[in-house]
């Protein structure tokens, strides 16, 4: 992933789940499993899981990360993950 594309990801607004997309909590994390594109894709972090299913609960996406225990400073892991998700359509803006 570029850093452009983990650039585009726009902190600052609300982020969810897409509508065709299904998420399967798992031992490991969980599936995602995108119904149009027929994508699937495995969460091996459960944080990101968590952050995903915190989107409803929260004005943004920052917020999001922040409530899931994540500091500024060690969020970029984490920005990458959910960044890939978005450039996947997985995650989209409402």
């Amino acid at each position: 992933m570029t850093a452009a594309v983990q650039d585009a990801l726009d902190l600052d607004v609300r982020w969810v789940l897409h509508p065709q997309v299904a998420l399967r909590p798992e031992s490991f994390g969980a599936l995602l499993y995108h119904f149009g594109t027929r994508k699937l894709s495995f969460l091996k972090n459960r944080t990101i899981v968590a952050i995903i299913q915190s989107f409803p609960d929260h004005p943004d996406m920052r917020s999001a990360i922040a409530a899931a225990g994540i500091t500024d400073s060690s969020s970029a892991p984490y920005v990458k993950a959910l960044a890939t998700l978005a450039h996947s359509k997985m995650i989209t803006r409402p």
